[in-house]
């Protein structure tokens, strides 16, 4: 079978459809190649272009600040790239390291695609497609990350904010912020970066921060003993039907140089979260809680701002998932396997970044068991 060029109609039928195209799909691709399966599998990617996710960063995040971008399997970005990458946007180096990957290893990558569901059939599965079409194959691999589901807490009154509210998922530039009262809102290193990044460089821009819980800052190296923890208690989760939590949730953020200079200046001063939301900024009722740590005890605080900057995190992209039923009733999906890559209550089916392999390192090892697991169902040697 003659693999079709990157961008040519899929194939009706595929033994393996890879749904995804970032870091993980391209590691189980490649894999699938090492293990004889190259004719045997198509890869359907929603976006415009290789990159996955990271071709629709903001143009000031760079690889040298960027959460880590990990070599793909066989081909690294440095080696890719030929020259030092660290002060290159993350939103063209990557994508121009994924795209010269996907031809390097002449991996079998069908975009622009999207996959409004997938759905049982007597021997497989049919993956709808949005131009009406359909592929159908007998194993799904589905590598969506997160990126197309950013996530907003439900506050009371968000409906009634007169200002801005916007995402991670929207932000582009902290110019946009020019004179205006900013909250940011999160406790992950995009909360924190972004933070900091408004403070430092948005003309006149005041900015507060809050979240649900104080983020934990270690001035001591991470060990891969705690980064194995905490990886290993993301996928009791999941093997439990819980849905997944983010590891840095249980491993605190590494104290940088950069962080710990914000807060020598003041611009990390934490709050707590915000009850409710009103026309004019955001409110904290009177609980013992937050009057302590407002210093205001027995009395409500009000904050008046221009601008809600939520960074509360994504969920795992798997609507179009839900005719398979997957889901547990601890409201996870339950995933067995040696990496927890496998959906327990249909083995043909697995799912890369959901839970312990939502990482640039994990998306390697989900990448290569993916394939291996692949290789089994279809009766050859993983080698």
């Amino acid at each position: 079978m003659q693999i079709p060029p990157t961008g040519a109609q899929p194939a009706p039928h595929t033994d393996v459809l890879i749904i995804g195209g970032g870091q993980a799909a391209l590691s189980a691709a490649y894999f699938l190649h090492r293990f004889g399966l190259g004719d045997r599998y198509q890869m359907l990617d929603h976006a415009p272009g290789p990159g996955g996710a990271w071709q629709f960063r903001w143009p000031t995040l760079t690889l040298a600040t960027a959460n880590r971008v990990h070599d793909l399997p066989g081909w690294g970005l440095v080696e890719a790239l030929g020259l030092d990458c660290d002060e290159l946007p993350a939103a063209t180096a990557v994508p121009d390291y994924f795209g010269r990957y996907e031809e390097k290893f002449g991996l079998t990558v069908h975009r622009p695609v999207h996959v409004r569901a997938v759905r049982r059939e007597a021997d497989g599965f049919r993956a709808e497609l949005g131009d009406g079409s359909s592929v159908t194959s007998n194993l799904v691999v589905n590598a969506t990350g997160t990126w197309d589901r950013p996530f907003i807490p439900h506050i009371p009154g968000a409906a009634d904010f007169r200002g801005r509210q916007l995402h991670t998922h929207d932000y582009t530039s902290p110019g946009e912020f020019e004179n205006q009262r900013v909250l940011v809102v999160g406790a992950g290193i995009s909360a924190i970066q972004l933070l900091i990044e408004i403070a430092r460089t948005a003309p006149g821009a005041e900015t507060f921060w809050c979240s649900r819980r104080e983020p934990v800052f270690n001035s001591e190296p991470f060990t891969p003993e705690q980064g194995r923890e905490a990886v290993a208690r993301v996928e009791r989760r999941v093997r439990a039907g819980l849905p997944p939590t983010s590891v840095v949730s249980v491993t605190g953020l590494a104290l940088t140089p950069a962080i710990a200079a914000a807060k020598r200046d003041g611009i990390l001063e934490w709050r707590p979260m915000f009850t409710r939301i009103t026309e004019t900024g955001v409110c904290w009722d009177c609980d013992a809680r937050a009057a302590e740590a407002l210093g205001r005890p027995g009395a409500p605080e009000h904050l008046d701002v221009d601008v809600i900057f939520w960074n509360t995190g994504f969920r795992s992209a798997i609507d179009h998932l839900a005719p398979l039923r997957l889901r547990a009733p601890g409201g996870g999906i339950t995933m067995t396997g040696r990496l927890a890559t496998v959906v327990e209550a249909d083995p043909r089916i697995q799912l890369l970044g959901y839970g312990p392999s939502a990482s640039t390192i994990g998306a390697n090892r989900a990448g290569r068991e993916a394939a291996r697991v692949a290789a089994e169902l279809l009766g050859v040697s993983a080698r």
